[in-house]
């Protein structure tokens, strides 16, 4: 379903026409698939990753609810806006857009799974976000910055909290200062975090994954966002692997890092999510 009622906020004057489910996403949507067997009342917003150009809808996306409605949860696929909807390298540089509509999308969504909550059998107190490379740079944005909205509010969707109960984050960029430095010159040792993401003590419950030898985000991106969260006393918790890359998903490898998601279901009992074990 449309997650805006008329045209998205912020939308580009001309926007291109969009080619698939994946790239020049001008009207953002989110499809809701129903947990199998017993509904366990959780339900868990993903957001595909791919650099805020375009969106792995299947890698990153309907492969990820499969896994999830499998353990009970009610999983809400977010197509947002693409590209340069967010934090974006173009030509070696990084661009920031004046509005992250990837995160207007975002908080717009949440609100909507709360207002459906009833009809979907869902604990609207339950309700996490997960999100991979660019969409683990939206799962920090959203969870940091959820005190208002970063568009006009256009119905009663937009009064509930955008706020996630839980948040997950895999293999997730933007978010290191210092990123775009040369790595001659990068302050190695200060793990600070980019100016648009502020951890506050109400941040979310976090889980953090990563692996060394990602070569596209490296694993900067998750310490210093757990730095940010062990500072604020946010209950947070970082797995980094020696190896696994970058855009692994779910698809199986021989790697240890391949057994993350056995992780994150012990995790969402450890934080009351899922109830005891």
């Amino acid at each position: 379903m449309a997650i805006w009622p008329g045209a998205a906020p912020d939308l580009a004057a001309d926007p291109m026409p969009e080619a698939g489910a994946s790239t020049h996403v001008s009207r953002p949507t989110m499809t809701v698939y129903a947990p199998k067997g017993r509904n366990t009342r959780v339900a868990v917003v993903v957001f595909p990753g791919g650099g805020y150009q375009v969106l792995a809808m299947d890698l990153e996306g309907t492969e990820i609810c499969d896994w999830l409605t499998s353990r009970g949860i009610t999983c809400v696929l977010l197509k947002y806006r693409v590209p340069n909807s967010g934090p974006t390298l173009l030509g070696g540089r990084r661009y920031y857009p004046k509005v992250q509509t990837a995160l207007q999308d975002a908080q717009r969504t949440l609100g909507l799974v709360r207002q459906h909550a009833a009809k979907w059998n869902v604990d609207p107190h339950k309700i996490g976000v997960i999100g991979f490379s660019a969409g683990g740079h939206l799962v920090a944005a959203v969870s940091t910055r959820f005190a208002r909205r970063t568009y006009p509010p256009v119905d009663s969707a937009d009064a509930l909290s955008s706020r996630p109960d839980f948040a997950i984050a895999v293999y997730p960029g933007h978010l290191w200062a210092h990123e775009d430095e040369k790595r001659a010159t990068r302050k190695e040792n200060d793990l600070s975090l980019r100016p648009d993401i502020r951890v506050r003590a109400d941040t979310p419950p976090t889980f953090l994954l990563q692996a060394e030898d990602d070569y596209v985000d490296g694993v900067e991106q998750s310490l210093a966002y757990y730095v940010a969260l062990q500072k604020a006393r946010v209950p947070a918790e970082l797995h980094l692997y020696a190896k696994g890359g970058h855009a692994f998903g779910l698809r199986p490898t021989n790697l240890p890092i391949s057994r993350w998601p056995q992780l994150v279901e012990q995790w969402l009992h450890t934080i009351g999510m899922l109830g005891d074990k």
